[in-house]
């Protein structure tokens, strides 16, 4: 059996692409190629600096295709907005929105609006970035909108009592939260899309274990070497680890509503694939009721 690479995407020319979480990592290695491949990337970026060595880098080895770089903190909704507004001002269209970024596992902190990081970050960010992005996405006939959730997500809840962690708060239970909630949303977002007669997709994916900076607990400082070293036993690099997300953000016979994860055992490194969590963790009421609380605390009403 022929195994999934980025050797299978097509040309991409004059496709607009936006990825959050792109100067390192998953996202930078998603970005690189799909720029290789002709599409107009968006680094959406919390730390411009990094972003704009990330985008020279890229554009060094795609033949100097170029490479634009937007501010998004995903911990302020104040800066979501601004990036849909500054985005939809001076682009028509936007043919895959790549909710890619992530914290995982800091200190207990809030986002600007009191949000748990995790939670806020994760989910609500990307949930405020996707429905505002919505009336975009929905103008680009055939679009997709691509939401990376985790393996952490298989033993996970969601605690509607404790959303802010004020009751208590354990950094592993809230980022496997974090990632349930991704997935729920994905799929959920796809069943409304449906619903509403649109050509646009959802689906999520992830990355299996892979080795990436997302252990710097949020700083944004460089992963300890140690544990670069002990991660590099277990897990596979980023390049590898961004091909589910470069699977179902181009894959053409994709209908949308998938979960596309490696496919080694445990579904922690290989090539894509698509997953079966969906039939386990996907309840119509959870997702229902997560996204009626999210349109609550964002204050982002979806038009679906």
């Amino acid at each position: 059996m022929n195994k999934w690479t980025s050797e299978r995407i097509g040309e991409l020319k004059n496709k607009k692409i936006v990825i959050t979480g792109s100067s390192h990592g998953i996202g930078f290695e998603t970005a690189r190629i799909l720029s290789s491949k002709g599409a107009d990337i968006i680094l959406a970026v919390r730390n411009l600096h990094k972003g704009e060595k990330a985008a020279a880098g890229i554009t060094s080895g795609n033949g100097s295709l170029p490479v634009k770089v937007m501010h998004l903190d995903l911990a302020d909704l104040y800066s979501v907005r601004q990036f849909a507004v500054d985005y939809s001002s001076n682009h028509d269209r936007l043919d895959v929105l790549i909710n890619n970024a992530g914290v995982m596992i800091p200190p207990y902190s809030k986002t600007r609006q009191g949000f748990e990081l995790q939670f806020g970050t994760n989910h609500l960010g990307h949930f405020a970035l996707t429905g505002l992005l919505l009336p975009v996405l929905a103008a680009t006939p055939l679009s997709r909108v691509v939401t990376v959730s985790s393996i952490a997500a298989r033993n996970a809840s969601i605690d509607f009592e404790n959303l802010d962690g004020s009751k208590g708060y354990n950094p592993m239970k809230f980022y496997r939260q974090s990632k349930l909630a991704n997935l729920l949303f994905g799929v959920e977002l796809q069943n409304r899309l449906e619903r509403a007669g649109s050509s646009t997709k959802s689906v999520a994916c992830h990355p299996g274990i892979t080795a990436t900076n997302l252990l710097s607990r949020g700083s944004g400082k460089e992963t300890w070497k140690i544990m670069k070293a002990l991660m590099r036993l277990v897990a596979q690099p980023a390049e590898k680890g961004a091909l589910p997300t470069l699977f179902a953000a181009t894959h053409p016979d994709l209908r949308g509503g998938e979960y596309i994860g490696p496919d080694g055992p445990g579904n922690h490194k290989g090539y894509p694939v698509l997953n079966n969590d969906v039939a386990r963790l996907y309840k119509p009421d959870l997702a229902a009721r997560l996204w009626e609380v999210s349109e609550s605390l964002t204050g982002v009403k979806y038009s679906i």
